[in-house]
């Protein structure tokens, strides 16, 4: 079993940034790969960005020269941060762990999730 808790959402301005963390436990943290997900109202929970055990990173689209993701496995944490935040970046946000290998942009590939955290941009 791996737990994990998000933390750092809130309310921003856009063009504004935040950071989000999720620190993970129950399970040797390096065996992980880590991703981030977010999910609007009525929409699908998409992919945002993920690391794997060797901290190679992947971006959606829509975040990509904007976010960075990050770990640091001494503190068993992944981190989000967001620069240039913009309206349509409002969401819940999902971190997640994958402890097997697979593609990192499908939810299904995930095992465990954590409870989410709210980010809201504002225009």
């Amino acid at each position: 079993q791996v737990q994990m808790v998000e933390s750092g959402g809130g309310l921003v301005q856009a063009g504004g940034s935040l950071r989000l963390s999720c620190a993970a436990s129950g399970r040797t943290f390096s065996s992980l790969a880590m991703g981030w997900f977010r999910q609007a109202p009525g929409k699908e929970r998409e992919f945002v960005s993920a690391i794997s055990r060797n901290g190679a990173r992947t971006y959606a689209d829509s975040v990509k020269g904007r976010f960075t993701i990050s770990r640091d496995n001494a503190k068993n944490t992944v981190y989000l941060q967001m620069n240039s935040l913009k309206p349509e970046d409002t969401a819940v946000y999902y971190c997640a762990a994958q402890t097997y290998s697979g593609s990192s942009v499908h939810t299904r590939n995930y095992d465990y999730w954590g409870q989410g955290t709210q980010v809201t941009v504002s225009l």
